[in-house]
């Protein structure tokens, strides 16, 4: 969400801009199959419902800027496969099983440290989820345009990683998710007053 250094505002190195995260954004995250009987399991395509965040842009130093981004657990929701009934089994499941949502009732990403590049940002971003913190380096294309910012992204984490129980279903618990889960984000940020 900071500015592409080709985009930078006048200013000293002490000003900065603030943009708020509008619910414009877009988070997905898509999973894998896994197990025994994987082949006959679904991919899954989550998409969080919800989000709010900010982010600091000092046009004269862009390294100090910073973004902070909270998803409410409760806002993901599965989108696929089709079946209705699957969705809401498959959402529960992952909200109450995988998510612990009474736990850990957000997820948080905070940008840890920026570089500036010819398209956007390289970001090392600590996410948070089920109350364990890794840091994963994020190529990130930004595009200004008046006063709001979209930032466009991708990352790879592993449940493992953050000690969260993966979802099995299928004969006997023989079908489950791959460890591997997928972001795919759109961040669109406004210029706040």
């Amino acid at each position: 969400m900071p500015l592409p250094v080709a985009a930078q505002a006048e200013g000293g190195a002490g000003d900065s801009v603030v943009y708020v995260v509008s619910p414009a954004s877009r988070l997905e995250v898509k999973t894998g199959k896994a197990g025994l009987f994987g082949f006959l399991g679904h991919d899954h395509v989550i998409r969080a419902r919800a989000s709010s965040g900010r982010a600091v842009y000092y046009p004269g130093t862009p390294a100090a800027s910073h973004v902070e981004i909270t998803v409410p657990a409760e806002s993901l929701e599965v989108l696929t496969p089709p079946d209705t009934e699957e969705i809401r089994k498959v959402t529960a499941a992952m909200r109450t099983e995988v998510l612990q949502v009474d736990r850990f009732p957000e997820m948080t990403f905070v940008s840890r440290s920026l570089v500036a590049s010819d398209s956007g940002f390289r970001i090392d971003l600590e996410v948070t989820m089920h109350g364990a913190a890794r840091t994963v380096p994020v190529d990130v294309k930004v595009e200004m345009g008046g006063d709001t910012v979209r930032a466009t992204g991708g990352f790879s984490v592993k449940h493992s990683d953050f000690g969260m129980r993966r979802f099995r279903g299928g004969p006997g618990g023989s079908v489950k998710v791959a460890d591997r889960l997928t972001f795919d984000f759109e961040a669109v940020a406004v210029r706040a007053p």
